[in-house]
């Protein structure tokens, strides 16, 4: 019972542990009013609203590694051509923070959408460190690989 009563002790620091190193864009304990115009632009899929909030957030913050990672969303949400802007921004955010969980899953679905594979395994791959005991990002990330590799097996 006591080995149980460990693991579970064990289990639970682990978990915050994790949370603590990974930024989170929908829970602050303080408001961020460039994250509350992005998700509003977000909730009506106005991507090049929500784009356009994270340009502007970036020029006052750049080291902000959510801003880099949102803003490249937004930017393959909205259906631009230009992916080199598109890396370039997801790889800041992992330059800025190397285990932002979002980063590497959205990243390895951009590498997705120009076929490359190998790329999007990588960032999976990163995942599975960075969630010892499993999470979202690793989960989403998994589906979308098998997904585009059900339609490419067609």
């Amino acid at each position: 019972m006591k080995s149980i009563l460990s693991i579970l002790a064990l289990f639970a620091i682990a978990q915050a542990a994790l949370a603590a190193d990974t930024p989170s864009t929908s829970s602050s304990s303080r408001s961020d009013p460039a994250l509350e115009r992005y998700q509003a632009a977000a909730q009506q899929n106005d991507w090049k609203g929500a784009s356009a909030a994270m340009q502007a957030a970036l020029s006052s913050n750049p080291g902000n590694a959510d801003y880099h990672n949102l803003y490249a969303y937004s930017l393959r949400k909205s259906g631009t051509s230009d992916m080199d802007l598109v890396f370039k921004h997801y790889n800041e955010a992992l330059r800025i923070d190397p285990k932002h969980r979002g980063a590497h899953e959205y990243l390895g679905e951009a590498y997705l959408q120009v076929g490359n594979v190998t790329k999007a395994r990588e960032h999976l791959s990163q995942l599975d460190k960075l969630c010892f005991f499993g999470c979202s990002e690793y989960n989403d990330l998994k589906r979308a690989i098998s997904e585009h590799e059900a339609k490419v097996a067609k």
